[in-house]
């Protein structure tokens, strides 16, 4: 049985999309981020970072795991699923699960901060992110030429980079023309596993978290990306 700490964020979904697909049992904890729950004792003896999410296998020994990438990594190795078992397709895999952790996220992150939460626009940060977004969109799209998916089969990879592409529309930077990765976003978000996977802890309503951020301070609307 695994512990799932999170909340409803592209890196939580990242592993609970992993869960749903290889149909490994857990309980689902609700770690609150508006509340700053993240940041309190009992959630930083499990991640240090104080950044969801975080799991626990109880069934090996209560070993707690953080870091979005790591845990999913250790699922599939686990389960024998979502990543090849031979080592040049695992090691490809595991390169596109990189490029996400070390560029999707960040940038896109970035890219919420100051197109959506930072309460003073700065014109310069907005395009530097923007444009930084759109060539990674297309970096994906060359890949997805001529494939359904990143590597040869459906991966760990996927779920990791489409978690986040899925909301580009928050961070401001637009898709247009990038034919394969819009036919990739519909291709995930059509798998049931990634539906019931992104409504964990619960599903999100991106207009009525517009709305709450209007209304909170720049201290509230920055929890929101972590």
């Amino acid at each position: 049985m695994i512990d799932l700490y999170t909340d409803a964020t592209p890196n939580g979904w990242k592993v609970s999309i992993v869960l749903e697909e290889i149909g490994m049992d857990y309980t689902t904890h609700h770690v609150d981020l508006m509340k700053g729950e993240q940041k309190q004792d009992w959630f930083l003896k499990l991640c240090p970072n104080g950044r969801i999410p975080a799991i626990v296998d109880r069934g090996n020994g209560d070993l707690t795991i953080f870091e979005s990438g790591a845990i999913m990594l250790y699922l599939a190795k686990k389960s024998g699923q979502l990543l090849p078992r031979d080592s040049h397709g695992e090691w490809h895999v595991t390169q596109w699960l990189m490029f996400q952790m070390a560029g999707i996220g960040p940038m896109m992150g970035q890219s919420n901060v100051f197109f959506r939460y930072f309460p003073e626009k700065l014109p310069a940060a907005i395009e530097r992110y923007h444009n930084e977004c759109r060539r990674l969109y297309e970096v994906l799209d060359r890949q997805l030429e001529g494939r359904d998916y990143l590597c040869d089969e459906y991966s760990i990879a996927d779920i990791a980079n489409w978690s986040w592409v899925r909301i580009y529309f928050w961070g401001g930077t637009n898709i247009d023309g990038l034919d394969n990765l819009q036919a990739w976003l519909e291709r995930l978000e059509a798998r049931p596993a990634c539906q019931r996977g992104t409504a964990v802890p619960h599903a999100m309503n991106f207009t009525e978290l517009e709305a709450d951020l209007a209304k909170q301070d720049s201290t509230i609307r920055t929890l929101v990306t972590q």
